[in-house]
């Protein structure tokens, strides 16, 4: 998928981007949430959620007047996902502006205003209504966003332009789009009559089932159902775990970051889990160091593995922001500074004008700038990612959990031994046999531990020992003369270090794959002394010295990384050992509830919210967070096609 940077529509308050009358805010409601029956189907969507897709969105005012008729919707049934493309999208500023007026629901008005996302290449999500109502924002060009969108769409909103007027919108690409996404029975209405669209909704399995006009001075508009004469056979899906009907409960083995951001973004669709651990407490595995980072990544190809760690940074932050309001003391989001040797502010700045990077996401700093808001005389340029930090693994972890309410039980000191399936139900069993717990799906994501449990798979993933290091101020500032009040942000660079926690300084880590001493060692507090001199550009203690002060003021802790070879996550369903030898990932049959959340490797905290989003949503099958060729990356059976390919 192409990356080209997001190009800001500039606001045009005489034209296209005029605010809207109370004429035109009934015309919209009665046009687009009548003709596609919305209130009736709401009430008795008994699947529970309803997607609308947009491939009109201005400034919102469609989201608004739909989210506004959902309220208004006695007792609805069905949750809202609202999907838009947004080709040049406007800046909050500005799509302020476009919505002042004769707007119907202020309040709502505001409340997406103040989670307008950065104009960044991303499938950006925004909650409301505790989550019951979801707005998807696909930022870039709508042709190269269709294919790639991974959802069921009930309702579609279809511009009102005629073909002549915008022959893009209705490419017949588009056209072909619509018949993979439409759920069956899903209805479309455009704006306006037009018989080229009526021909290509035809050719998309669409039968049109009225021109009509909804009242004196309204527009006239088409409405169509979806009806192909002739439905293929399915072919498989990596979506999608039950019937209709079926209980919404799972199994969640492991209770670190993978587990428990996974047990959370069941709850948010309204599914159930117990989550199992051998542990009695969560995040008492490698997500038991005290303090780890968050933040994103700039990369000048703004590749795969750039793109999808954008995604992940994005999805953090309120996931973080939650944590902090249960425990504030459990971490800080007021930035991360991540120092730059290697090119110029210069280059930097340079790079983020073209990759069309927004202040709000990164910044590139000099080194006085980066020393400014450290508090440490710092040698290099920086990075800043304002919505970075550090926070509390195991804080974020019991957040997780405790955000997931009701919906989801914790079972301590359950160790897993086998997966058996009994009865059409996933059983997880301990060495005896005892079965612990079942359910429909399981969501295996016990980090090293879950290759066990799933048969070792071929994957090219190793385990990697990283021994971190604390001391309090005063063996810090013996050690290497570093201020007993800093750093103000969190550094990251070769090594890292977290500001003051009290009296205790953390910093390292050590990175040494397939090194499986659990023995917290002098030597690695050295390597950690060494990496913490280096990010400030000091000078190096000498070696008596360091030895000396490790011995006698540090303190520190082991745990395993489990990282693949490609540096990405693995996510999703596993693939059916029986499977014939495919091409696609996406046609690549599946075993039937099975799922696997492992391989975060050392970023484990950033990745941890969009990883649990992206299980809820290929579970539930509901719309996925991220774009196809993004989930291409992080499947499971990856490695294998790759292999399969290798060999013709």
């Amino acid at each position: 998928m192409k990356t080209a940077p997001i190009q800001p529509r500039t606001l045009d308050l005489a034209g296209h981007d005029r605010p809207w009358s109370a004429a035109a805010w009934a015309n919209a409601t009665a046009v687009f949430v009548g003709g596609n029956h919305l209130p009736a189907r709401w009430q008795a969507d008994s699947q529970g959620r309803c997607v609308v897709l947009d491939t009109g969105w201005t400034a919102g005012q469609r989201f608004l007047q739909t989210w506004q008729a959902w309220r208004e919707t006695p007792e609805p049934r069905a949750d809202l996902d609202f999907v838009a493309l947004a080709d040049q999208p406007l800046s909050a500023t500005d799509a302020a502006q476009a919505l002042a007026g004769e707007c119907p629901c202020p309040a709502l008005r505001e409340d997406l205003l103040a989670q307008w996302p950065p104009l960044t290449h991303n499938l950006h999500s925004l909650s409301f209504e505790q989550g019951r109502v979801r707005l998807w924002l696909a930022l870039g060009d709508p042709l190269e966003w269709l294919p790639e969108l991974v959802l069921s769409v009930d309702a579609f909103y279809l511009n009102g332009w005629a073909v002549e007027q915008a022959p893009a919108d209705w490419h017949p690409r588009v056209f072909k789009a619509l018949a993979r996404l439409a759920s069956p029975g899903a209805t479309a209405v455009t704006q306006g009559v037009d018989n080229n669209v009526e021909q290509g909704l035809r050719t998309a399995g669409f039968e049109i089932e009225a021109k009509a006009n909804p009242g004196a001075g309204l527009q006239a508009f088409t409405q169509a159902r979806h009806a192909p004469r002739f439905t293929p056979r399915p072919s498989p899906r990596r979506t999608g775990a039950l019937a209709p009907g079926s209980s919404r409960q799972a199994l969640v083995i492991g209770a670190g970051l993978a587990g428990s951001a996974t047990a959370w973004g069941l709850a948010r669709v309204g599914w159930h889990s117990t989550v199992l651990d051998a542990a009695s407490k969560p995040a008492a595995g490698a997500s038991g160091n005290p303090a780890g980072l968050f933040h994103g990544i700039v990369n000048g190809q703004d590749g795969t593995h750039a793109r999808l760690f954008r995604a992940a940074a994005l999805a953090i932050v309120p996931a973080v922001q939650q944590a902090l309001s249960f425990q504030p003391s459990s971490g800080h989001q007021a930035g991360l500074l991540r120092l730059e040797q290697r090119r110029s502010v210069a280059e930097m700045q340079a790079l983020l004008e073209t990759l069309g990077l927004p202040a709000s996401v990164v910044q590139a700093l000099d080194a006085g700038q980066a020393s400014a808001l450290s508090g440490l005389r710092l040698a290099d340029a920086a990075w800043l990612h304002p919505g970075g930090g550090w926070v509390d693994p195991g804080a974020l972890c019991r957040s997780y959990l405790a955000s997931a309410g009701p919906f989801s039980r914790f079972q301590g000191q359950a160790r897993v031994a086998t997966l058996a399936q009994r009865d059409e139900q996933w059983c997880a069993l301990d060495e005896q046999g005892t079965e612990l717990g079942r359910a429909s799906v399981v969501v295996v994501a016990n980090a090293g531990a879950a290759a066990r449990l799933l048969g070792e798979p071929a994957w090219p993933m190793q385990a990697v020992r990283g021994q971190i290091s604390w001391c309090d101020s005063a063996a810090q500032a013996a050690i290497i003369g570093w201020p007993t009040s800093g750093p103000a942000l969190p550094l990251a660079g070769a090594g890292y270090c977290v500001p003051p926690q009290g009296e205790q300084r953390v910093f390292g880590a050590t990175n040494q794959p397939d090194d499986l001493d659990p023995q917290v060692r002098l030597a690695d507090h050295v390597s950690n002394l060494l990496q913490l001199a280096r990010l400030q550009g000091r000078p190096l203690p000498p070696p008596v010295a360091q030895a000396q002060a490790a011995q006698a003021g540090l303190s520190g802790r082991v745990g395993w990384r489990w990282t693949t070879d490609d540096k990405l996550p693995v996510w999703g369903a596993m693939p059916d050992p029986n499977s014939p030898q495919v091409d696609q990932l996406r046609h690549l049959r599946r075993t039937p509830g099975l799922f696997v959340c492992t391989g975060m490797g050392s970023r484990g905290i950033t990745w941890s919210a969009l990883a649990g989003q992206v299980l809820a949503a290929l579970i539930s099958d509901t719309p996925c967070p991220i774009e196809a060729s993004l989930l291409d990356a992080v499947d499971p059976a990856r490695f294998q096609v790759r292999a399969w390919r290798a060999l013709r």
